[in-house]
């Protein structure tokens, strides 16, 4: 942490951190740990994010309180961009002051910026060599523009994690979720069987697609790391 390790800067912290309503836990120095609802550490190592991002550039799309952003700068990444919107706009439970609370704790230079999924493009932000897009497809109402967006920004590789749904059908199929019928949330709107997310990865431009951990199918988490 970029502060000095003293009771009172100690106390300090776990004041700010009371306020915010967390998502991610974040490990933040000093045996302090934000209260995420999210078991962050058993989502952190399934998705096998490069040990060394030295010189490389990394998006973060949908960060909310930046937990993989801050892991990609602790990492190495020469440049790192967090963004979200839904989450950081307040329209939830939760709000942007995880994020910036985490950052000034951690002394992070992490840019951040609020766009929504739909408005990426290479003009508003650019491309990078590392897209992280983690829990946020099936939140989305247009998943194949979404796909469409994140693949224009995407320089060469994708990290992909998200809800799937009808695993045993061969075919690439959704499961349309049009009420709360997915953990009571009215934001899930899509459960993509793998050949589906695979076969719209490959429509968008992923030429390589590798599935990871894929005993947590059966959980209905899907990883997917694709290359340009």
């Amino acid at each position: 942490m970029n502060r000095s390790s003293n009771f009172e800067d100690v106390e300090k912290v776990r004041a700010e951190i009371a306020k915010v309503n967390w998502y991610h836990q974040i490990d933040l120095g000093d045996g302090i740990i934000t209260p995420g609802v999210a078991d962050t550490p058993s989502r952190m190592g399934p998705l096998e994010l490069p040990s060394d991002l030295s010189g490389k550039s990394v998006l973060d799309i949908g960060a909310w309180d930046g937990v993989f952003s801050f892991e990609a700068e602790r990492r190495g990444a020469s440049r790192v961009l967090a963004t979200d919107s839904y989450c950081w706009s307040g329209e939830g439970w939760g709000t942007k002051e995880g994020f910036l609370t985490a950052s000034r704790v951690l002394g992070s230079r992490v840019d951040d910026l609020e766009i929504d999924v739909m408005d990426l493009s290479p003009d508003r932000v650019g491309t990078f060599d590392l897209v992280l897009f983690v829990g946020v497809l099936y939140h989305l109402r247009h998943p194949l523009l979404a796909l469409e967006r994140v693949a224009s920004v995407t320089g060469d590789q994708l990290i992909f994690d998200s809800h799937t749904a009808m695993i045993e059908e061969p075919d690439p199929v959704m499961l349309f979720y049009p009420g709360t019928e997915l953990n009571n949330d009215p934001t899930n709107w899509w459960g993509a069987n793998p050949p589906a997310v695979e076969a719209m990865l490959r429509d968008v431009g992923f030429r390589r697609i590798e599935r990871k951990h894929p005993e947590l199918i059966q959980e209905g988490r899907l990883i997917i790391h694709a290359w340009k």
